[in-house]
This record gives C-alpha cells, structure tokens and sequence, in this order.
C-alpha cells in the first residue's frame, strides 16, 4: 500500500513539475513539485527512492517532452503507437538518471535530515548527466522554471544548473519545516530566494540596432516539398523585400536545400546590399557533409551548427534504421568550424541554431572579452513539433540565457516563437504562432561579462560538478 501511494505520488508531482514551465511562468510550482518527491525520498529504503525518482522523472519528462511524437508521427510517418511509445522510452531513459540519484543517496546516507540535504547535490548530479552525457539533453531542466521570479537574480552568478541545486535547496528546506528542523529549513529557504537582492549590473549598452525578424510560416509538410520550393522561396523574398531594419534575420534552414542549388537570380534577389541579411540554409557537400548554416548574404561570414541533435541531425550507431523510417530530409550532417561573431551595422550578432541555446557552456566565449557577441540570435524551425508547449518552452530557454549573459536574445522562427527579449530576460515583442510577416524590434546591444559568463568560460560546469560531489561526500559521514 505504501508503495502505490508513494508511486501515484511521484507521478502526480512529476506532472506538477511540468506546470511550472511556460508558458505558466509558476516557478513556485517547479519547488513544491521537487518538496514532494524529497518528502517521498526522505526516510525510504534505497528501492522506493529509486522507484519514485524513476516515475517522477519519468511523469515529468513524458509531459513535458509529448510533443515529439508529432515529428515522428505526422512527419515522419511512424505509426502513432510506435512514437507515443519512442516518447515514454525515452522520459523513462531520462529517467534513469533520477532513480540512480535519489537510489544511491537513500542508500549510502541514512533518513532524515542529512539525507534530505544530499537530495540536493544528488538532484544537482543528475540534471547535469542530463545536460552532458550522450551528446546531452536538457530540455525543460528544472532550473528553466525559474527564469522569472526571485531565483532568477542568480542566473548571471551561477546560471541555469547553479538555480537548479538551488530551487533543489529550497525543495528541501520545505521538507525540513515538517522535519520541524526549524534553522536549518530557514537557511534552505531563504538562501535561493536571496537572489532577488543580488547585484545585477555587469553590461553596458553598445547602441541599438533595428532588426526584421523573419517568420515564414511555411507548414513543415511543405517546407520540403520540391513543388512548393519556387512557391516558397517567392514568400520568403517578399518578406525580405517588405523588411525596413538594418539587418534581416530568417529562421533556420529557410531554404531548405544547399546554397549551391539555389538559382543567381533569386539569390540576388534575397541579397539587398543596402540590407545585410543572415539565410537559414545548408553549406557543404555530399562527400564531406552538408552543414545546417546561417549565411551572411554579400559578405563572407557564415555561422554552422555546432551542437547537433541525435537522430534529426545526426545518427547514432546503432540507430541507422529508425531514422531512415522516418524519411529526415539531411538527416546526417556536418558541423560548423567557428563561433565568430558576425559584426554588423556596428554590432556583433553571435548565431545560434535552433536547440545549441540550451548549451550556454558550449558558446560562452562568446560572451567574454573584447570581441564578445553585443546580441544572440537564435534561428529555429520548431514547425517538426506543432504549437502547444515547445514553442513556449524553447523561449523560456532563451530568457535563461538572456540572464546568464546579460545579452539580448532575438528569435527568428518559421512558425513560432519569434521574439525579441531584452538583457534583463523579458519579453519585449512577440509574434502570434503561426502568423506570416516581418517582426521589427529596435534592439540594445550590450557589451560585458557576468560572473557567471567569466567562471564558466575559464572552468566550464566543472566546478558545479566538484561541489556537488564534496557535498555528497561530506554529508554521507554526518550523522543521523
């Protein structure tokens, strides 16, 4: 009995967990959520932690990630079964991760109030095996939630991992205050929510730029249909005709075939001299791989991805047969050779393509020293994943990063979201999901480095690694 109420626990808090995330913006939610699976955790034997950190995870990332099936099913042609089925085998992958933390934890630390505080780290661990392992996967990673609210005055200190160990900490001092451990949950408590007193000015301005952030909104069953190219490619023109900011920016793989391919007379026509503008297309060739770039038309400047997907970019061993089922358009591609800069009408625009924003430790060197990008570009395609959810969740992603660096982030989307937001994390513009048009935004470069930006770029997420393991550590010998 006490096991199916500790089970049906873990799920319910897990989909708990996944209301936290946009578009709800209740961070609090993500907190409570995390409080009842400690709460679970707290004084069980190793298995049940294990259990309930398996369906917690799994509850969660099945919610929060159900949106792929839409890619494999409607897009890919795999039966709808079979990818409602890929999905919940790869939350219970993810999974996999909690269920050896919180297992471990419960078996190594005994029940109370030195566990509870393990839980932490151990939540801490997990999510950063998450975000590294197997090329990694951080998708809607538990520190998000907390791109608003008080714990988001961390971001530019510790970023997206260090608010996750501590919204972990405010998770456990909730669970302490029934302990009746009265000091030690004050201090949990308190800590994470000191952020919102934190200094936050680490950037100046470096001048506004006018930006035309494109938004085709071509459905994704079109985008590669050879007969709708010409038909297409004359949309896509007429939006960069209709731009009136310095620069045009257009979303990932808006021509959705090699440059080379692409005929003189309407690349002249997409290229407007007195316009710069940055074209989602491929570079490359079938001998050395074809790379899913952003190309400075009328000048040299390319960006290409750098940070690729399993299975839509590239194809695990193994795996050769599942991704071929579903008929990927350049399914197996090269990756980019830098991570310059483009500077632009007195700016420097660092590209980032589709999901590589939710690497901030991958590009951070970009957001130090003299050279340091002045604005983030993201240019995305989540027309593969429908509307509801992923568009707002992906966003969300880019506000952490806003914070992290204390950049503003813009977005050029095909079908959503497409948005402006400012070095403080807010959104300052946004077009409607699947709207057609041009959106114009008046944007603030900004130059400098956050404490977080200068420890990262020297350390990388090492230290976070090493701190969560002394914590482990010392609190595997403190006593009962």
């Amino acid at each position: 009995m006490r096991t199916a109420l500790a089970a049906a626990t873990a799920l319910a808090a897990g989909l708990l967990h996944t209301a936290a995330f946009a578009p709800t913006g209740a961070w609090w939610a993500q907190i409570i959520a995390l409080a009842l699976l400690f709460g679970l955790v707290a004084r069980a034997t190793p298995r049940l932690a294990a259990l309930s950190g398996a369906l917690f995870g799994w509850s969660w990332l099945a919610s929060g990630l159900w949106w792929l099936h839409i890619s494999m099913h409607q897009f890919g042609g795999i039966p709808w079964l079979l990818a409602a089925l890929a999905v919940a085998l790869l939350a219970a992958f993810l999974a996999g991760y909690y269920a050896l933390a919180l297992g471990l934890t419960a078996r190594w630390i005994a029940s109370g109030r030195w566990r509870l505080l393990a839980l932490v780290p151990a939540w801490l661990l997990a999510e950063l095996a998450r975000a590294t392992w197997f090329s990694g996967f951080p998708w809607i990673a538990s520190g998000y939630a907390h791109s608003v609210g008080p714990l988001a005055g961390w971001a530019p200190w510790v970023g997206v991992y260090g608010i996750t160990a501590l919204a972990a900490l405010a998770a456990a001092g909730l669970v302490l205050l029934r302990e009746r451990a009265w000091a030690t949950a004050a201090a949990a408590l308190l800590l994470p929510l000191a952020g919102a007193l934190l200094p936050q000015g680490f950037t100046t301005s470096s001048g506004q730029v006018a930006l035309s952030l494109v938004q085709p909104s071509i459905p994704q069953d079109q985008k590669f249909d050879p007969e709708r190219f010409a038909a297409n490619l004359e949309t896509l023109a007429r939006l960069i005709e209709s731009a009136r900011g310095q620069v045009v920016l257009t979303p990932e793989s808006v021509v959705p075939l090699p440059l080379v391919e692409l005929d003189a007379a309407t690349l002249a026509r997409l290229s407007r001299p007195e316009r710069p503008a940055l074209l989602g297309t491929f570079l490359g060739n079938a001998d050395e791989g074809f790379v899913n770039s952003l190309v400075a038309l009328g000048s040299d400047y390319h960006y290409g991805k750098r940070h690729l997907l399993p299975f839509g970019e590239f194809i695990p061993p193994g795996f050769g047969w599942f991704v071929h089922a579903m008929n990927i358009p350049l399914d197996d591609q090269a990756r980019g050779d830098h991570q310059r800069a483009w500077a632009v009408a007195g700016q420097r625009l660092r590209p980032l393509i589709c999901y590589e924003d939710l690497f901030g430790e991958d590009f951070v060197q970009s957001a130090v020293g003299p050279d340091s990008a002045t604005v983030l570009v993201n240019a995305s395609n989540l027309a593969w994943f429908g509307t509801v959810m992923v568009q707002d969740q992906h966003l969300q992603f880019s506000q952490m990063r806003a914070l992290e660096f204390q950049r503003p982030v813009v977005r050029s989307t095909n079908t959503g979201a497409t948005a402006v937001i400012d070095h403080r994390g807010q959104i300052m513009a946004r077009m409607p999901a699947l709207e057609r048009g041009v959106l114009e935004a008046r944007v603030d470069g900004r130059s400098g480095a956050t404490p977080y930006a200068r420890w990262l770029n020297a350390l990388g997420l090492w230290p976070l690694w090493a701190l969560a393991l002394l914590a482990l550590a010392g609190l595997s010998k403190a006593g009962p």
